[in-house]
């Protein structure tokens, strides 16, 4: 696949919004890119989007999670400043002075995140970690009748209001690239993909809060083995001790052994095996991660049925769970190849 197409594509992805639970407009751009690659393509009671290649006896579950952290309105107080809670893993001070949309009942309505003035804390005030609690949504209403008049209610989604931006080369710059990454390797690798054996490609749900949707999947397509797409950290930007994030932006895609110090995931050799011989035979470079941090939908699928082997094939990514995550293109398109390739055989069982 073209740097041009996946540049376009991944754009079109990080633009769209769909925080967890509510993936409806990312899930709508994916079946329309897969549809004329795929035998049958479906939506699940839980939302996961399921795509099938169909072949022989061998199931592969590719999966890649289509939700973006996010938020929600809790309450809308009498003077129209909105309160929220966090949907998935926010780094609070991440948020201060964001732009958001609020997706609400008659569309979409900007505002932004707003906290106290530090001009008007106290010294004390100033020290304190930054909490939820302490920031609200200003939408410029002067009541609560006014922002329910917006349609804007108790349970409307909230994103960050950012958009794509190309930076130095091939590197990019975005929000919700954790996991619409994942989502264009799945999409890219469909496109190209011939392979003998039975291909279920799931674009899954509310991974960030819980890794749900590929749970569910998992269970009820009982494959063979699996292969989840995301995201992983590099440790070349400062501040990050190479050791513990020893995989680099540029480098190519990451094959991730280990998540979580195996608390979270422990890939089957197996599994890795194949796709380190895929990349060798077909001279892609691949990096190879042990993680103390992190976790991908991978865990989730391993502990269903009678355990189903997998392994996270990611793209290093910096600033993860921000709306500047950053990577580079080169890495995705690696990612493509393999993903691609890998499944024209099977790992050696």
């Amino acid at each position: 696949m073209e740097l041009k197409e996946i540049n376009a594509l991944l754009e079109k992805l990080s633009n769209a919004n769909g925080i967890s639970g509510a993936e409806g407009a990312v899930a709508k751009i994916i079946r329309d890119e897969i549809a004329p690659y795929v035998d049958e393509i479906k939506t699940d009671r839980m939302g996961n989007l399921i795509a099938v290649k169909k072949g022989d006896d061998f199931k592969i579950m590719l999966a890649a999670h289509m939700d973006e952290i996010g938020l929600m309105v809790q309450y809308i107080d009498e003077k129209g400043f909105i309160r929220f809670v966090g949907v998935g893993g926010w780094y609070n001070p991440v948020l201060v002075s964001q732009r958001v949309i609020l997706h609400g009942e008659k569309g979409d309505i900007p505002g932004v995140l707003g906290m106290k003035p530090p001009h008007v804390m106290e010294e004390a005030d100033r020290k304190k970690p930054i909490e939820l609690a302490n920031l609200f949504i200003d939408v410029g209403a002067h009541s609560a009748e006014e922002v329910e008049a917006m349609g804007i209610t108790v349970g409307t989604t909230v994103t960050i209001d950012r958009d794509y931006q190309p930076l130095a080369g091939t590197v990019v710059t975005g929000k919700a690239l954790d996991n619409r990454v994942g989502c264009a390797m799945l999409i890219g690798a469909l496109k190209e993909m011939e392979s003998k054996h039975t291909i279920y490609a799931v674009f899954t749900v509310q991974e960030e809060v819980g890794l749900k949707g590929a749970k569910t999947a998992a269970f009820s397509l009982n494959p063979d083995v699996a292969i989840a797409t995301d995201v992983t950290i590099p440790g070349d930007s400062p501040g990050i001790e190479r050791r513990k994030a020893p995989v680099f932006m540029g480098e190519g895609p990451v094959v991730v052994m280990v998540s979580a110090s195996g608390r979270g995931h422990l890939a089957d050799p197996r599994m890795v095996d194949w796709l380190k011989k895929t990349a060798k035979k077909h001279d892609i470079k691949i990096q190879i991660e042990v993680g103390d941090g992190g976790n991908t939908d991978a865990s989730a699928i391993n502990f269903e049925r009678g355990g189903i082997p997998s392994v996270p094939v990611s793209v290093p990514a910096r600033y993860i769970h921000s709306p500047v995550e950053v990577i580079d293109l080169k890495d995705l398109q690696g990612a493509i190849e393999l993903l691609r390739l890998a499944v024209k055989t099977k790992p050696n069982f």
